[in-house]
């Protein structure tokens, strides 16, 4: 999203979180902006039966958490390391007059949530009305399409995400999604090598 310098001459601050740490939680009032620099960050959710539901899982170069910097509301879910993360932090006030500033960034961050918006809409629609494997591949296909740079030979995407995280992601049962993606590979949908999943 940013580049580290620019962060870096506008007072943010590299900070370390280990695997499991919060880094804010549903509720709470947002402060800073956040964008990983190295690791993982997942944005989630709990029922009340305790099952989780992912919001997204952001990596390297990838920001979170912005919209309640710009509506004044409170996180809506938590944020938490993955795995041992390193997460650049910058003060509200000093984000948004980053933006102020700089236009084509500010552009960068209308596209961005724009897309995040795209993606719960269809989020919602394929949790409530599609079979497993449709909703699998329709978020299989939405992360291709946004990590680009993860392509093998220009167009098989490694999938870098847990069976776990793909069925809190989508809604399901972990056993529904080991039974999907096997469907789905048999049908040449996807293509399983050392246990991890291509499209």
């Amino acid at each position: 999203m940013i580049d580290q310098d620019t962060l870096r001459i506008a007072g943010a601050v590299l900070k370390k979180y280990q695997k499991r740490e919060l880094l804010f939680e549903e509720g709470e009032t947002a402060v800073y902006y956040y964008q990983v620099s190295s690791g993982q960050i997942k944005m989630n959710n709990f029922n009340d039966e305790g099952k989780e539901f992912i919001q997204g899982i952001f990596d390297t170069g990838k920001s979170f958490g912005e919209p309640p910097l710009f509506s004044d509301f409170k996180y809506p879910a938590n944020a938490e390391a993955i795995v041992d993360t390193q997460v650049w932090q910058l003060h509200k006030t000093k984000f948004l007059k980053l933006l102020e500033e700089n236009p084509s960034i500010h552009y960068k961050f209308t596209s961005t949530l724009a897309q995040r918006l795209y993606y719960k809409a269809m989020m919602v629609s394929e949790i409530s009305t599609q079979e497993p494997e449709h909703r699998i591949l329709r978020i299989l296909d939405y992360f291709k399409k946004n990590n680009r740079e993860d392509l093998q030979n220009s167009s098989l995407y490694r999938v870098n995400l847990t069976r776990q995280q793909l069925a809190d992601l989508t809604g399901l049962r972990v056993e529904t999604v080991i039974r999907a993606i096997k469907k789905m590979e048999q049908k040449g949908e996807v293509f399983i090598k050392d246990r991890k999943v291509y499209r």
